[in-house]
This record gives structure tokens, C-alpha cells and sequence, in this order.
């Protein structure tokens, strides 16, 4: 017996904001008053909080018991 192809229907622009949020978060480079620093957002994009070095940033993240991604 096969099993049958479960259907799949397209996520809606709501669920995909909301897809990875509790599992990923985003750390992007960026400057701040003319330093480096990193910024830490969300998977839907919302600004978490800006660190200074990009081992704090992924620390910060791993801390919470989500994923780090990097955001060039």
C-alpha cells in the first residue's frame, strides 16, 4: 500500500512572517554612531537589540535557544 502525497497549501504572507520566529533570529553588521555593531532581529523582522561584537550577538542568540543566522 502507498501512502498518498499529503497536500500542501501555500503559506499566507501572516504564517510565513511567522515561520522560525521562537527558532531563528538574524544578526546583521551594521553601524552605529560610526562604530560596528550588530543588530539582532526576529525571524519576522523585528528589531531585538544591537550588540557590539558579532560572538556577543551569537552568544545572545544562543542564549535564548534559537538559531543564529547571518545577514549580509
Amino acid at each position: 500500500m502507498n501512502a498518498s502525497p499529503t497536500e500542501r497549501r501555500p503559506l499566507s504572507p501572516k504564517d510565513f512572517a511567522a515561520f522560525g520566529l521562537d527558532l531563528l533570529a538574524y544578526i546583521k553588521p551594521i553601524t552605529v554612531d560610526g562604530a560596528p555593531g550588530f543588530a539582532i532581529h526576529a525571524a519576522d523582522g523585528t528589531p531585538l537589540t544591537v550588540v557590539s561584537g558579532r560572538e556577543t550577538a551569537v552568544a545572545t542568540v544562543r542564549r535564548h535557544e534559537m538559531e543564529p543566522v547571518s545577514v549580509h
